[in-house]
């Protein structure tokens, strides 16, 4: 039988309308990730704006200083938002700072290096850092019986934000050709804006709020929570080992979605057009991916329907060493749209099923320590990787687009091994249900 809290959440039309602007807000964000990191800037920023390997390069490094920033700055801003249920103004000042520097990417031209490499920096650490707070108001728009469902909601009305975007783009590059590119940005930044601000006016924060001891102030006391936390953090066996996981798994899935674009057009030569088609095509079957392991991690388990979309991706990853066409990138691209936004959604349900709950945000922070500075090591890796790869090749004689397309053939390898063991690590995490779950204030909680 459900708690009223949980009655309340289920069925009451406020209730309900909350979902809604909360899956709104990822249709705005998913904007961002479809136009800035998939299928436009990313492409744009290595081959207008830097150009060839050193291209490739130079954008891993972008990626890996946002997300150090990330990493250091979510746990104790999750640790304040605990203390001061303040989680929708962290939430707000973080998408404000990616729009305005999503906006700012118009001006970025070729040769601009710098300023493209910074106002991207900004945007990123504004996009990643708002996720963090996102992600922790799911505990707010659920109950343990339905937040797998409902995440698989929210990042597959996310895909469509992304598919919406792309096809308003889409139609002034193929007619005005490659010049209308930076508008794309202005675009993604306005959409971004418009469809957070349902979920500032109809979201409200109702997870318990970790009292402030007399003497004490919100900073202080936020900061010796984050302490305690850290200290205790044996404690909380089964997180550790999953944000373990978590950290190597989400080091291939952040190398894909960093450098897709960057792959389809140096391996297939996808323009454009060809790239956006490409990631409208990934959207399409990720909210599809999204909605069904949802459902398989309320049906059954979270680290169920990890492990079964992290193997999907992996096959599909494979697949890049043996299909030389087009057709056969863009059904390749499919199955690793499905699986690979099934994983991620399913991850923050896992981590809201693993978390005590006065301590939601602060363990969402760890997720993003984890996943931010997995956002760092893996583009490194593979921008490493895939360089000298290519400087390995060309000194040996090779063409220079064939030197480069070897490179990224071992940065592939790199995504996969990284997909690989992470998989494994999460084989020995408890797996966790609504009927069956986390306990810390037992004493035998984790056993």
């Amino acid at each position: 039988m459900n708690t009223p809290k949980e009655h309340l959440l289920d069925n009451s039309k406020t209730a309900k309308r909350a979902r809604h602007a909360w899956y709104y807000y990822d249709f705005g964000n998913s904007a961002y990730a479809a136009v800035i990191l998939l299928a436009v800037f990313s492409a744009y920023f290595k081959n207008v704006v830097v150009g060839g390997a050193e291209g490739t390069r130079m954008w891993g490094l972008a990626v890996g200083i946002a997300a150090i920033a990330v990493a250091i700055i979510s746990p104790i801003l999750g640790a304040i938002a605990d203390s001061s249920r303040s989680k929708k103004l962290f939430l707000f000042l973080f998408t404000g700072l990616s729009v305005i520097f999503t906006g700012l990417l118009f001006f970025v031209r070729s040769g601009d290096v710098v300023m493209g490499m910074v106002f991207f920096i900004l945007a990123e650490v504004g996009y990643r850092g708002a996720q963090v707070f996102y992600d922790a108001l799911l505990v707010d728009v659920s109950t343990p019986e339905t937040i797998g469902n409902i995440s698989g909601k929210g990042w597959a009305i996310g895909m469509i934000g992304g598919v919406v975007t792309l096809l308003i783009a889409v139609l002034p590059i193929q007619l005005i050709g490659n010049s209308f590119i930076p508008y794309t940005f202005i675009l993604t930044a306005v959409i971004f804006a418009l469809f957070s601000l349902p979920t500032y006016f109809y979201v409200k924060e109702t997870t318990p709020v970790v009292p402030i001891p007399e003497g004490e102030t919100l900073l202080s006391t936020s900061f010796k929570q984050l302490a305690v936390t850290f200290k205790e953090i044996k404690k909380y066996k089964e997180f550790l080992r999953y944000m373990i996981a978590f950290l190597i798994y989400n080091d291939g899935i952040m190398m894909l979605m960093d450098f897709a674009a960057i792959i389809g057009g140096t391996l297939y030569g996808l323009n454009q057009v060809q790239l956006i088609i490409f990631v409208i095509i990934i959207h399409i079957t990720g909210a599809i991916g999204a909605l069904l392991f949802g459902k398989l991690a309320d049906k059954h388990s979270s680290k169920r329907a990890i492990i079964i979309s992290l193997l999907i991706l992996i096959v599909s990853l494979a697949c890049l060493y043996f299909v030389d066409g087009l057709i056969g990138f863009f059904i390749i691209g499919a199955f690793a749209g499905f699986s690979l936004s099934g994983a991620q959604a399913t991850s923050r349900t896992m981590v809201s099923q693993l978390a005590p709950e006065h301590k939601t945000t602060e363990f969402y922070g760890f997720l993003s320590v984890a996943g931010r500075t997995s956002t760092f090591i893996g583009p490194f890796v593979f921008g490493a990787i895939s360089y000298n790869m290519h400087n390995y090749y060309v000194e040996r004689g090779l063409p220079e687009l064939l030197a480069e397309q070897n490179g990224q053939l071992w940065g592939i390898g790199s995504i996969l091994l990284f997909l690989i063991v992470g998989m494994l690590i999460l084989f020995s995490v408890r797996e966790v249900t609504a009927s069956n779950p986390m306990e810390y204030n037992q004493k035998k909680s984790e056993e």
